[in-house]
């Protein structure tokens, strides 16, 4: 049955959903929350809790980076931010948290303009490497042929390559593009890609090697891709897309697992725990650890495309401060409102429909809501 409909006499549509459309269904068994496992593993790292978190210079510093580690997730540096372009960036965060909203865009244009220092990149990820974390930075397609040596070489655990979108066949007349496929074969290192929104995009994703893939186009709170550029990706229908593509490559592979990443739409502990019954094995956070006291943000979030020089399609939006990373990460909870002890809402979740792990949990019964969410 095809789920098409007319939007008019020459063009039909897929009706896609977002996180909100949709929630899981309980099933005739529970579990006890303390007998549920969130724990998930990408290559050779075993991660307590199933987040990265979101290369974006609201979200992470190295200290940043270095407590959501040892709080069981993995921190994902922007190397291309502040912190790799400043030796002490955190007065240029402070004043990007005190702009007045006519004047942001502009200026932060001006901060971001700075060279990216390549002993920067080896500092930072020196840094929390010492803390004896998982390591994890990122770099924009644009900017990995420039950088990517002097990241391996500081000792980088995940490579994350990611940028509003991520394709292993972009065309361009004026410079030879990076061949994903050649790349990822000659690291040393797991690479996670994306984004991507489609099976079709997906699946050639997964055939370059890559060990994870990012699900996700403007998606995210701070992003303004559909208003700048007319394009969208419903979150729940791209993750399951998504996972669809994983399940066909794991049989054309002979048994090769590329785990699926969801990344934009996962604000709250809700569309956390949907992002995993749709198909995704962890979750890329952003605005939902910008609102920690320890974000250097400062209450406010912001993405690489809210600085973009030529076509900004982001802004800076105010999250407001809820608690420590801890509390919103595992609490405990002091609202009601889907901010605070997102893993603990997974685990009840998990428990309240029966499963028992996440690769069981991404089998639950899901139904399209009938009505609107709080």
């Amino acid at each position: 049955m095809s789920n098409e409909i007319e939007i008019g006499r020459g063009k039909r549509g897929r009706r896609a959903y977002s996180f909100d459309d949709i929630a899981v269904v309980p099933s005739r068994r529970t579990r006890d929350p303390e007998e549920v496992s969130v724990s998930w593993q990408i290559d050779a790292y075993q991660v307590e809790l199933p987040v990265l978190a979101a290369p974006m210079d609201s979200v992470m510093s190295p200290a940043t980076a270095i407590g959501l580690g040892q709080l069981g997730g993995v921190g994902v540096l922007d190397l291309e931010g502040l912190w790799t372009r400043y030796e002490d960036p955190e007065p240029l965060l402070a004043e990007i948290a005190e702009l007045p909203v006519d004047g942001a865009t502009g200026r932060m244009q001006e901060l971001y303009s700075a060279p990216i220092i390549p002993e920067l990149i080896t500092g930072r990820l020196k840094e929390i490497r010492a803390a004896g974390v998982t390591v994890a930075g990122a770099l924009s397609p644009q900017r990995t042929q420039e950088h990517w040596r002097t990241v391996v070489d500081a000792g980088v655990d995940l490579f994350v390559i990611r940028g509003t979108t991520v394709s292993a066949e972009h065309v361009s007349g004026n410079a030879e593009p990076l061949n994903l496929k050649r790349f990822i074969y000659e690291l040393d290192v797991p690479v996670v890609v994306g984004g991507a929104s489609t099976y079709t995009a997906a699946l050639h994703l997964m055939r370059t090697g890559a060990a994870g893939v990012l699900v996700g186009f403007g998606g995210g709170a701070a992003h303004t891709t559909r208003q700048t550029l007319g394009i969208h990706a419903p979150m729940a229908s791209a993750v399951a897309d998504v996972a669809a593509a994983r399940r066909d490559y794991l049989d054309e592979s002979g048994g090769r697992y590329v785990h699926v990443i969801a990344d934009g739409g996962v604000g709250r502990s809700g569309d956390l725990v949907k992002a995993i019954g749709c198909g995704a094995d962890a979750v890329m956070l952003g605005a939902a650890l910008a609102r920690a006291s320890e974000a250097p943000g400062r209450g406010w979030h912001w993405g690489p495309e809210a600085h973009h020089p030529h076509l900004p399609r982001g802004e800076r939006v105010r999250v407001g401060t809820v608690g420590t990373l801890e509390e919103i990460l595992l609490g405990p909870g002091t609202r009601a409102d889907g901010t605070l002890n997102l893993f603990g809402a997974l685990r009840r979740a998990m428990a309240t429909t029966g499963y028992s792990d996440l690769k069981e949990f991404q089998r639950v019964e899901v139904v399209v809501s009938p009505y609107s969410p709080r």
